[in-house]
């Protein structure tokens, strides 16, 4: 039992949670409120990213679990050694963030552009191409990226040219948090522009936005989080080689298939006849052909049952002709009443019975339904009774009606 659930409330999960399950969630969730994608959410990234560092390390996490943040800051974890949010995101997407880390030197190259795409599995299975609508920063044409006319550049005096201010703030038992904060006079550039010096087309700001229609190609076989790069097209600062825009693939849930590496998993319902006296089925493949599978006479399917057709999963990625397995998992639906009257008949031509003995003195009872929904959540409700520790709360019920 965790004492508070901050953290995976932050990052929408259960305690419980599996690492891969803090990772889909964090991704999802860091390229939603990334400050390139939503200025205006940098707290909420910031939060975001402490989470996952913090519940992704195993150390960190079974410290939380037990105490809290409060744990984490008066002893177990020292609070001023967290990641920035931008090296967590670079570390996890592999330096999306064009090279954040390592403090305010002039990166050789500008700010990366990270967006999202949701992609269907038929075009992940067939390939397509999407026209995207982009917006990214130029550098200003009527300046030249100066900002404003020649000269008119005076360092911050609000920074001292650093771009960065400091905040100190103490908790409880003496810990000490210092936070490096962006300068808002002069926006981390460490120089400013006086009102009257700067250029009216960009306002100083030495970059414009721009709309631009982008084609990305998705090829088939690509993979959910998969990257489509574009080189050079993100956003230019002055001084910079352009950085990337890049975009991650998401992949939307299909009605029928499931997708298990180079696999495709589906589901097919049989009525008790076709299970036990064969069948014929029709499969409409993600690329419009159809596909006949057959059970002979005789051939029993039993529910659960799975079985795969070779060469008719995903294809594989730069090698397309290669394909994976199909698999399918059969359900069978049994029938809730028979005739009474077919009964002699249906038992002839099934197995018999195995002969079973009654004890004199056994006790006859009655089976009533139980309602599968209903069975879940109260085996949900014991679980939450059995961590909170309260009494008997391993004990099983069934309720009469």
């Amino acid at each position: 039992m965790v004492k508070e659930t901050t953290y995976y409330d932050i990052l929408g999960v259960k305690p419980n949670c599996t690492t891969d399950e803090l990772k889909k969630a964090y991704r999802k969730l860091a390229l939603k409120y990334h400050p390139d994608k939503n200025p205006n959410e940098g707290e909420k990234f910031k939060m975001i990213s402490q989470a996952y560092e913090v519940l992704s390390t195993p150390e960190k996490r079974q410290i939380y679990d037990e105490g809290g943040e409060q744990a984490l800051k008066e002893g177990g974890i020292n609070m001023n050694n967290f990641s920035s949010p931008m090296d967590i995101f670079d570390m996890f997407f592999g330096g999306l963030g064009g090279g954040r880390g390592g403090g305010r030197r002039r990166e050789r190259r500008g700010k990366n552009v990270v967006h999202p795409l949701l992609v269907t599995l038929d075009e992940l299975y067939n390939g397509s191409v999407r026209k995207q609508k982009i917006q990214k920063n130029i550098i200003c044409d009527r300046c030249e990226g100066r900002g404003g006319k020649k000269g008119a550049s005076q360092t911050c005096q609000d920074c001292g040219g650093s771009g960065l201010q400091v905040q100190v703030q103490q908790f409880a038992a003496g810990v000490i948090h210092q936070i490096q904060t962006v300068c808002r006079e002069c926006k981390g550039e460490g120089e400013c522009i006086k009102p009257q010096d700067r250029c009216k087309k960009c306002n100083g700001k030495k970059t414009i936005h721009e709309e631009k229609i982008i084609e990305v190609q998705i090829d088939k076989g690509m993979a959910d989080g998969q990257k489509i790069v574009f080189s050079g097209e993100g956003n230019q600062e002055p001084g910079l080689e352009p950085g990337d825009i890049m975009f991650v693939l998401e992949e939307k849930e299909h009605s029928l298939f499931k997708r298990s590496g180079s696999d495709l998993v589906m589901l097919m319902n049989l009525e008790l006849v076709e299970a036990l006296c064969g069948f014929q089925k029709v499969i409409h493949t993600l690329d419009n052909r159809d596909l006949v599978i057959t059970a002979i006479p005789g051939e029993v399917t039993r529910h659960k049952d799975l079985k795969c057709v070779m060469g008719e999963g995903m294809p594989t990625y730069k090698n397309p002709f290669e394909k994976g397995r199909l698999i399918i998992q059969f359900t069978v639906s049994f029938p809730t009443k028979i005739n009474p009257e077919i009964i002699p008949q249906l038992e002839a031509c099934l197995p018999p019975r195995v002969e079973q003995i009654v004890p004199d003195n056994a006790e006859e009872v009655e089976m009533i339904e139980v309602d599968s929904e209903e069975e879940s959540r109260r085996r949900e409700r014991a679980h939450q009774y059995e961590e909170m520790g309260a009494p008997g709360s391993n004990r099983v019920q069934c309720a009469t009606q």
